[in-house]
C-alpha cells in the first residue's frame, strides 16, 4: 500500500536507523481503529497495542502512547505537561498536527515533533504494536525504541480504576 502516511512513518523509522522496522510495517486486511481490533489482527494481548492518542492541550497537541488495556487519565496528562486541561482532539486537529487520521496515528512521522507521554504499562511487553500512519497499517517496536524515537516521557497514564493487564 503506497499511502503517504505509511511512507512518512517508514521514512521516520529509516531516518532513526530502524530500517528493519520500516520493512516490517504490516498492511492488514481491514482497518483497525481500536486496540482490540489491532490486537486481534496481529495476535497479541490488547495491552501490547500502543494507542497513539492526540489531545488538544491548548496551544499545542499532546501525544499519549497508552497501553490498549486501559484508558488515559486526562487530568493526570494535563498535570504532567503543566496544562490547565487536555481534551480529545477532533479529527481535523489530529490530521493537521500529525498528517494522519484517527485510527492510524503513529508515534512517528508527524510534520513536527509532538510532546509525547508514554504509558509505563507498555514496558511489560517485549514487542509493542503501533499504528503506522493508516488504519490498516501497524508495525512492531519495543518500549525502548518508542521512548527513543519520540523523545517521550514515561509515566503511569491509567485512569484510577481503569482495567490494566
Amino acid at each position: 500500500m503506497e499511502h503517504p502516511g505509511i511512507q512518512r512513518v517508514a521514512a521516520a523509522l529509516i531516518a532513526a536507523g530502524l530500517d528493519e522496522s520500516a520493512q516490517r510495517i504490516r498492511i492488514l486486511e481491514s482497518d483497525v481503529k481500536t486496540a482490540a481490533q489491532a490486537a486481534d489482527a496481529v495476535g497479541v494481548d490488547v495491552g501490547a497495542i500502543a494507542n497513539s492518542l492526540i489531545f488538544d492541550a491548548g496551544p499545542a497537541p499532546l501525544l499519549a502512547l497508552t497501553s490498549g488495556a486501559h484508558r488515559a487519565d486526562t487530568t493526570l496528562l494535563a498535570s504532567a505537561i503543566g496544562a490547565q486541561q487536555v481534551g480529545r482532539a477532533k479529527p481535523d486537529y489530529v490530521r493537521l498536527h500529525t498528517g494522519q487520521v484517527i485510527g492510524g496515528v503513529s508515534p512517528v512521522g508527524h510534520p513536527v515533533p509532538i510532546t509525547t507521554l508514554i504509558d509505563a504499562a507498555l514496558q511489560q511487553y517485549p514487542v509493542i504494536w503501533a499504528a503506522a500512519g493508516h488504519p490498516k497499517a501497524v508495525y512492531p517496536s519495543t518500549f525502548e525504541e518508542l521512548v527513543r524515537l519520540t523523545g517521550g516521557r514515561v509515566l503511569d497514564v491509567a485512569a484510577t480504576g481503569s482495567p490494566t493487564s
